[in-house]
């Protein structure tokens, strides 16, 4: 599995937490719709994907497991961004 294809996959499985709000889950939302858009330069995709996960990492409502998740698929696609 891709670094990409896991970075999604755990962003998929954070959507499913109950804890998580839902602003936070339309971003999830739109991180992996950036993600999957093969129009799009892949760096340009990891980018602004990134740039979703640091606002919504900044939301002072979301509890710390949520940010340290959030964090976590920051730095995988960061380090996705290499692999391509």
């Amino acid at each position: 599995m891709s670094k990409l294809e896991r970075a999604i996959q755990q962003m998929e499985s954070l959507k499913e937490d109950d804890s998580v709000p839902s602003n936070v889950k339309d971003a999830l939302d739109r991180c992996i719709d950036t993600l999957r858009d093969e129009d799009e330069d892949f760096s340009v995709r990891i980018n602004t994907a990134a740039s979703y996960l640091d606002e919504v990492s900044n939301d002072p409502n979301i509890a710390q497991h949520t940010r340290t998740e959030i964090w976590n698929i920051a730095s995988t696609l960061e380090s996705a961004d290499t692999e391509d």
